[in-house]
């Protein structure tokens, strides 16, 4: 009589699995990402008339004033968050691609689906990604001598993350670090659909060019990464724009407010503030980050 035999179970969960190499992957993704995140957002919130002329401009008068650790500044924010925001987002895309798959984990989701996917993990972030941003953007654009409150009261500059997060949520209660929830869920959910879409089409393109089933190298990993990096910000720069300037001054009552003002003030390319940087960081980002996840999920694989 034939012996049925079961398949092993992972000994990490595949949940577990996306968690650990999401967060991997977030790390990676803040070290190579930081600096150029820095200049975007200040490029982005600075006042009319500007105080930089371009993104170089912004990096020499940075180092000049603070030196390198000035790229850095508001970094333990995004380290904290953003290594637990990727682990909730490949562990929410995991989950939705097996929701997807109904139960048949062999079942090859087209691109669409992927991103269908990748949205619903979107959606997701943007709860985790809205008050972590806002942090970090209060601190990478304050004044080391402090800044004016909305009540038009001088306060002395935020000492590091969890200040302003108290201080923020003391001003302005609980919904304070929440402010612009609506604006980073319409960034996200269109942003993460192009980011995975990009990311497996160019994972399905390079290997269709492989001979005899070849995996897939160093090189093609860490361009589908830094490519797809490009792929997420197509849909989702102006609302960032948009969103970095609301979470950023307190004057503004609405998003309409921001968008009037903004087109005021420059135009169509006032929602383009700061592009030239965040695509410079788009690309080493991204592919640090997804390169760091297969990494992770490769080791785990015998485990």
């Amino acid at each position: 009589m034939a012996t049925l035999t079961q398949e092993k179970k992972p000994a990490i969960p595949k949940l577990a699995q996306d968690l650990i190499a999401g967060t991997i992957g977030g790390w990676a993704q803040v070290v190579v990402g930081h600096p150029p995140d820095t200049i975007k957002v200040r490029l982005q919130t600075q006042p009319n008339p500007p105080i930089y002329s371009g993104a170089m401009d912004c990096v020499r008068k940075l180092i000049k004033e603070e030196g390198p650790k000035g790229l850095y500044r508001g970094v333990m924010s995004p380290l904290a968050g953003i290594g637990f925001c990727n682990a909730v987002m490949f562990m929410a895309n995991g989950w939705s691609r097996r929701m997807l798959q109904n139960g048949d984990e062999k079942r090859v989701l087209s691109i669409f689906e992927i991103g269908v996917a990748g949205s619903m993990a979107g959606s997701v972030m943007a709860f985790l990604n809205c008050p972590i941003e806002l942090l970090k953007v209060k601190l990478q654009t304050q004044d080391p001598k402090g800044f004016v409150n909305a009540s038009g009261k001088h306060e002395p500059a935020y000492k590091g993350v969890i200040d302003c997060g108290i201080r923020t949520v003391r001003a302005q209660g609980f919904g304070g670090i929440y402010r612009g929830m609506g604006i980073t869920l319409m960034r996200d959910t269109p942003s993460y659909f192009a980011y995975f879409v990009g990311y497996e089409g160019l994972k399905r393109l390079f290997q269709s060019m492989k001979k005899d089933g070849q995996e897939l190298g160093t090189f093609e990993l860490l361009m589908a990464g830094g490519l797809s990096g490009f792929a997420a910000w197509i849909p989702a720069y102006p609302q960032d724009v948009i969103k970095s300037n609301y979470q950023n001054d307190l004057r503004y009552k609405s998003i309409g407010q921001v968008v009037k003002t903004l087109y005021k003030s420059g135009g169509p390319k006032a929602f383009l503030n700061g592009l030239g940087p965040t695509l410079v960081r788009a690309f080493p980002a991204n592919a640090a980050t997804f390169f760091a996840y297969e990494m992770a999920m490769d080791c785990m694989k015998g485990l």
